[in-house]
């Protein structure tokens, strides 16, 4: 059971979120709350940015550090292209998810109803990008903190498979950008992701 749950670990952490950037709008306060944000969040068809993760796993004294691009694609095409310390691709597309190492000669496709935690943590993932809080709300207790400005998004997983893997999500943004994700795990480890410019 354990070494299943690191499997999950490890891929939820190498998918994590894609960030959302779409064109800023002066919102009032009066009218923000988490239906505001879903709704930005839904008006963007692509975006791609690069990022800087952080890893902090307790075998190890100091943090993992990748970088690379990450992409979304309206309806819920997702890829995570790390390129530093070592290429690897991670692709999310209809039931299916792809994991290549090019470095080893690998490639795994995974069908996500085979494994529902992964499944709910990649619709969980679509449904924020999508701005649907119905499917979000499905997965998780949602709690949305801040505000325009300066919001956070705290997400509990809802299902006890899914709450022993990860404990906590946090994403922080400001108006419709997302500038960084932390993912804890039960365990303790957990993975931080800085959000940086947008890829022509």
């Amino acid at each position: 059971m354990h070494g299943r749950n690191g499997v999950l670990a490890a891929l939820l952490l190498a998918l994590s979120v894609i960030s959302v950037s779409p064109a800023r709008s002066a919102e009032p306060a009066a009218q923000w709350g988490i239906e505001r944000l879903m709704l930005q969040l839904s008006q963007v068809e692509h975006s791609q940015v690069r990022f800087v993760e952080r890893k902090y796993l307790k075998v190890l004294k100091a943090p993992l550090q990748l970088s690379g691009t990450l992409s979304y694609t309206r309806p819920g095409r997702l890829e995570k292209r790390t390129l530093k310390p070592k290429p690897e691709t991670v692709t999310v597309m209809d039931d299916k998810l792809t994991l290549e190492n090019p470095g080893r000669n690998e490639r795994r496709v995974l069908k996500l109803r085979d494994y529902p935690t992964l499944w709910g943590f990649v619709e969980s993932i679509r449904a924020t990008l999508g701005g649907d809080i119905k499917v979000l709300e499905r997965f998780y207790r949602v709690e949305l903190e801040g505000g325009p400005a300066k919001w956070q998004l705290y997400l509990a997983p809802r299902e006890p498979s899914m709450n022993e893997v990860i404990s906590l999500i946090r994403i922080d943004g400001s108006q419709a950008r997302i500038d960084t994700i932390e993912v804890q795990e039960t365990r303790g480890d957990r993975s931080v992701m800085k959000i940086l410019e947008d890829v022509p």
